[in-house]
């Protein structure tokens, strides 16, 4: 916890000139403004007011007054300088003018499902794994050409991004990250970069930050950072596979030493509230129509709503460490989520399991990939959706989900999903030309 004197000392010693105030909007994108330090008595004390209107899924103009309050805990020195001088950033809350919190910021929505957790004796935890992909650059626009041709765990000289994976690791560290493990993934150009689980509102703000950083570092060093769920056909897509677990009074809520697995009753009804919503929750975790170009068979990425042990072909697993690791690992989010939103509606439908004793059923021990539809049938195994319209039709009809997004965010965030798959529906596609323009 850091005090707003702290603040004003490193401001000082460090000499930063610029603060960057960030927030996201509905759909997950980091917008920010910039002030000079000579107002940062005014930001920690009234705020900055902005104009709401301007910002996908916020207000309608007549009602566009906002304020940004930073949140003092989240001040870090940027990785980087500009102009002789050093910035840093805090993320904000959104409040009304009148000081109240607005009920679109996505934070707003994360810390309303952890108090609902807290109401019922909980913290909640997460720690998400974020794939990325490199792309090289031409004439300073981003191709889709992959930094280099390695594979899963690949090392130099076939691994070209050892030293960039390395700067965005020193950047993270310098604001704070715990970092657990950097690699490269299965697909050309592909990687991945672990950081510490811990509380959900923390661990969400370490997602803006992540991709902020990576972007950036990647863009100094001439390279394209994407977050895109499929940018490659034929390729591993990148996903967003998130670590869960819920702690009361400095326990670990999802383990029991004396059951069959070592796993909790609340651990089961946990599983059975997110098997139970978890069509709704998809239109969240995975919100742009390319987001279902990863989930299909065959790439690796869960498809069909399951849970097991330590089965990486079930949607949830329960990795093999207990005690205090005792976890679920929920694999069908992508990066290109908003983490708040997505880590609230997660949690709000696992309080929703253990508040109703929501029964999973059994774990699925064997391949789901290798299962035929018949075999699927038997086991009670379902699918995902298919197509953000289902998943947008799927939350329509989750009234939990709705109630947990409040009215605000699940307007803007239907409307905004909607826009988006009819824009997508109505565009004449290379493949549509490719297959049929000499045949018909």
């Amino acid at each position: 916890m850091k005090s707003v004197e702290e603040i004003l000392k490193i401001i000082s010693e460090m000499d930063v000139r610029f603060v960057r105030l960030q927030f996201v909007d509905i759909q997950g994108i980091v917008k920010n403004v910039a002030i000079p330090v000579s107002q940062i008595d005014k930001a920690l004390d009234q705020g900055i007011s902005f104009d709401g209107s301007s910002i996908e899924g916020f207000v309608r103009i007549e009602e566009s007054d906002m304020v940004l309050k930073p949140d003092i805990n989240t001040f870090q020195i940027l990785p980087w300088s500009h102009d002789g001088g050093n910035s840093a950033r805090m993320i904000c809350d959104v409040l009304q003018p009148n000081g109240e919190p607005f009920e679109g910021d996505p934070r707003y929505v994360l810390r309303r499902a952890m108090e609902e957790a807290a109401s019922m004796g909980f913290q909640m935890n997460t720690g998400p794994e974020l794939e990325f992909f490199l792309f090289e650059k031409k004439n300073g626009r981003p191709t889709t050409i992959p930094h280099d041709s390695a594979g899963y765990f690949d090392f130099g000289p076939v691994d070209l991004a050892e030293n960039i994976r390395r700067e965005i690791v020193v950047a993270l560290e310098s604001m704070g990250f715990e970092i657990e493990a950097s690699h490269h993934e299965v697909a050309s150009g592909q990687h991945e970069i672990d950081f510490k689980y811990g509380d959900a509102l923390i661990t969400a703000d370490n997602v803006v930050t992540f991709k902020y950083v990576t972007r950036t570092i990647a863009n100094n060093m001439g390279l394209h950072a994407t977050f895109m769920p499929k940018p490659l056909f034929s390729e591993n897509g990148s996903g967003m596979h998130i670590n869960i677990s819920l702690f009361r009074d400095g326990q670990n809520a999802f383990f029991d030493p004396e059951s069959k697995y070592g796993i909790s009753d609340t651990l089961r009804y946990f599983i059975g509230g997110i098997l139970k919503h978890i069509k709704a929750i998809t239109a969240i975790t995975n919100p742009i129509v390319n987001s279902y170009k990863r989930l299909v068979p065959g790439f690796e990425a869960p498809v069909y709503v399951s849970w097991s042990g330590a089965n990486r072909s079930s949607l949830i697993r329960i990795p093999m460490a207990r005690g205090s690791s005792t976890r679920i690992e929920l694999r069908s989010p992508d990066p290109s989520c908003n983490p708040y939103l997505s880590f609230a509606v997660i949690f709000m439908a696992g309080l929703d399991g253990i508040k109703n004793k929501i029964d999973p059923g059994d774990p699925v021990k064997d391949n789901i990939y290798q299962m035929t539809a018949e075999e699927r049938l038997e086991y009670n195994i379902d699918s995902l959706p298919g197509t953000l319209r289902d998943a947008l039709n799927e939350l329509e009809s989750d009234g939990h989900l709705i109630k947990s997004l409040g009215p605000h965010v699940f307007n803007n965030f239907m409307r905004l999903g909607r826009a988006e798959w009819e824009s997508y529906r109505i565009q004449v596609h290379d493949w549509e030309i490719q297959r049929y323009i000499n045949i018909m």
